[in-house]
């Protein structure tokens, strides 16, 4: 799991915080270093026009770099339910770390479950989670399947993310509508021939890996 997660569990209720330990935005400093850069660039932000582009494009960034807390609610799997869980077509919104633009695209994430299953809209809660924060995309990719795999201890765990980046898109090669497609498989999705081929099949049909 990423070393910056901290997860303070509550015992009782199996609802553990996912919390996220970062340094403190200082909005003044990234506002004055902003206002800094969009000058050096030549930008008329003296004008009425820009003239609180920098306090915006700080506030942007500062959003999208900052991860939301949520409680991670797990289920006892009491009725034994061992066949594939598959949450396909998550929004997945977050920022290169090489040039911070952004990246969009999809994840599909599926587990076979152990002994505890996991609320479903916690998955979405989950992507979003690592999403915010300067990433590459395959880094996104083993951090969710690391998570939920220490977090449910299941049978198999699997992420699948596609996505188009604006670093490439926008600027460089300028290659638009290109997708990346990047897969963390661990425990049965990985070693089982069959699962696997489930789970990829699964997912190749909404557009996923080939």
């Amino acid at each position: 799991m990423a070393e910056a997660v901290a997860v303070q569990i509550d015992q009782a209720r199996w609802r553990p915080r996912i919390t996220h330990d970062r340094s403190p935005v200082d909005l003044v400093a990234a506002e004055k270093a902003a206002t800094e850069m969009l000058a050096a660039l030549g930008l008329p932000i003296d004008s009425e026009d820009m003239f609180e582009t920098p306090l915006r494009l700080v506030q942007a960034y500062a959003e999208m770099l900052t991860p939301p807390e949520f409680d991670s609610t797990t289920f006892t799997n009491s009725a034994g339910y061992d066949e594939l869980v598959l949450v396909s077509d998550i929004p997945v919104h977050s920022l290169c770390e090489h040039h911070l633009l952004p990246f969009t695209g999809v994840a599909h994430v599926g587990y076979l479950p152990g002994s505890r299953i996991l609320g479903l809209s916690k998955f979405a809660r989950t992507v979003e989670f690592f999403a915010r924060r300067a990433q590459t995309q395959e880094r996104l990719t083993m951090e969710i399947a690391e998570h939920l795999a220490e977090r449910l201890e299941p049978r198999g765990v699997g992420v699948v993310i596609e996505a188009e980046h604006t670093c490439m898109s926008l600027r460089g090669a300028r290659a638009a509508g290109a997708r990346t497609v990047t897969a963390s498989l661990q425990g049965r999705l990985r070693d089982d021939p069959k699962t696997r081929a489930e789970f990829l099949s699964l997912t190749r049909d909404r557009g996923g890996v080939r």
